[in-house]
């Protein structure tokens, strides 16, 4: 797919797409006219990467977390890259619940707010 059928299939600009090319995080193959080009493997990278940005990971964790995805889909045997997957799963719950918080304050404050209303 294209660029532009990526960002409407993640939601994402263009330009975040382009930079996330930039960084090195989802490189894009090229066609010979230098157009962009993605497979559904870096469709799923993408999303991903779109899941991960919120949770407050940097760009290295990303990078991190998406060589050890790599690393286990290209060789289910790999133990060193499963067991680094355990633990990005575990930083990942974590971030889940303390969102998961934010989120009940941040819907109390809005029953708040709309009571003084």
């Amino acid at each position: 797919m294209q660029i532009g059928e990526l960002s409407e299939a993640v939601g994402l600009s263009l330009r975040t797409i382009r930079h996330y090319d930039d960084v090195g995080l989802l490189p894009a193959s090229r066609t010979e006219g230098g157009y962009r080009v993605y497979s559904e493997s870096d469709l799923r990278r993408m999303l991903a990467i779109r899941t991960l940005k919120p949770l407050g990971f940097s760009l290295e964790e990303m990078r991190g977390i998406l060589d050890a995805i790599d690393s286990a889909e290209a060789d289910p045997d790999d133990d060193a890259a499963r067991d680094r997957l355990r633990g990005f799963t575990e930083q990942v719950a974590a971030k889940r619940e303390q969102m998961a918080v934010n989120l009940e304050r941040a819907t109390n404050l809005v029953s708040q707010l709309r009571d003084l209303a």
